[in-house]
């Protein structure tokens, strides 16, 4: 059994992509190719966004507009510590601080009511709260309600993380179009991956989006050997794009049967494990289906009956960031965000993919059920 199976999607795209990939070998435009274009204008209408900016990864889509914004050194960003290195890495790499703040038990994202508090907190190490970047855990967006009033009240932007939440919405809104800009990933294993890495950037910013389009190429200025500001190497290869404009072609698709295969996990896992709830208003994309056990044992248990059977699991995330041993330097310790501490203790993955089939999903649950 696989935990993600990206070959069932291949035989469903593969006639269409191999004309795309013919298309990008008999014209040589390997990079920023025509592709790049037709990808970025579906993307931001899908999003509804004004501009879209692909880039060559989802951490160079968090990256890309803390170097738009001029963050450095002084500085601190907000962010969770319940979510993949890459969120505070880039807070890092731009050269500022990363403060953490916990996230609520019920839907594993930042927790609003928190952040004024993070805020006092590197008010005090002397750094200037300058952003906000929420992650939206599992594909389930954040509380941007809540969380645009407090980075209001604040003066701080915000930057969504949705590398995990593309196709998910919040009344009505896709995820990547909440904050001043939106940022997700195209790693294979997301709900619409590439066959490598890429990533995209969504505003509704002009002036934002012409420096994005500026440091993804060097920082150029009126070409690529004229260079206004210090930029990185962020483009999109064509073949990636290729990839992607057939996989949305049947990306809604792929969305509705994620959530069947969810409702089913739930109904049947209900009262076993702590299964995910999502509130009214709001839809994920079922990045993964992700589960609570009573106890650090009890997921040990469980994992081995699976793994025992061929069914593979998988644990986002072991580690929060703020006991990484890159984040000692910060100074935080075991007990300064109890929830993240707690969930990474007790959670684990299921297999979640649009092609699990219901005899699949029963043999799961029934080692679940019997363990």
């Amino acid at each position: 059994m696989q935990f993600i199976d990206l070959l069932s999607q291949k035989e469903r795209i593969r006639k269409a992509l191999l004309h795309r990939i013919e298309g990008i070998l008999d014209r040589g435009q390997f990079i920023m190719g025509p592709e790049i274009t037709e990808l970025e204008s579906q993307l931001a209408s899908y999003v509804g966004s004004r501009h879209c900016v692909s880039c060559s990864s989802g951490t160079d889509a968090l990256l890309m507009p803390l170097l738009a914004k001029g963050i450095g050194p002084g500085d601190a960003v907000l962010t969770t510590p319940f979510t993949f290195v890459a969120t505070a890495e880039v807070i890092s790499l731009a050269g500022a601080t990363p403060v953490f703040v916990d996230v609520s038990p019920d839907t594993f994202n930042m927790d609003p009511d928190l952040v004024g508090y993070a805020i006092d907190d590197a008010v005090q190490r002397g750094l200037k709260p300058k952003a906000l970047i929420p992650v939206d855990l599992f594909g389930l967006p954040a509380d941007y309600d809540r969380l645009h009033a407090v980075a209001d009240a604040y003066r701080l932007w915000i930057l969504e993380d949705a590398a995990q939440s593309f196709g998910g919405s919040f009344n009505g809104r896709r995820a990547g179009s909440f904050g001043l800009v939106g940022a997700t990933s195209f790693f294979p294993a997301k709900p619409l991956g590439c066959y490598g890495d890429g990533g995209a950037i969504f505003t509704d910013d002009d002036e934002l989006d012409m420096l994005l389009r500026s440091i993804r190429v060097h920082g150029s200025g009126v070409d690529k050997y004229s260079n206004d500001r210090i930029g990185i190497n962020g483009r999109l290869d064509s073949i990636q794009a290729a990839v992607l404009l057939e996989k949305l072609t049947i990306f809604d698709d792929e969305l509705e049967a994620r959530q069947r295969i969810a409702d089913y996990y739930s109904e049947r896992l209900q009262g076993r494990v702590g299964v995910p709830r999502i509130a009214e208003h709001y839809r994920s994309a079922w990045a993964q289906y992700s589960v609570l056990a009573a106890s650090t044992q009890e997921r040990e248990q469980i994992m081995q009956a699976l793994q025992q059977e061929g069914i593979p699991t998988m644990i986002y995330y072991k580690i929060p960031l703020h006991l990484q041993k890159a984040y000692d330097f910060l100074g935080y310790k075991n007990g300064d965000f109890p929830i993240s501490e707690d969930l990474s203790s007790r959670i684990f993955s299921l297999p979640m993919h649009p092609y699990l089939d219901e005899d699949e999903i029963d043999q799961i649950c029934a080692v679940l059920l019997r363990t």
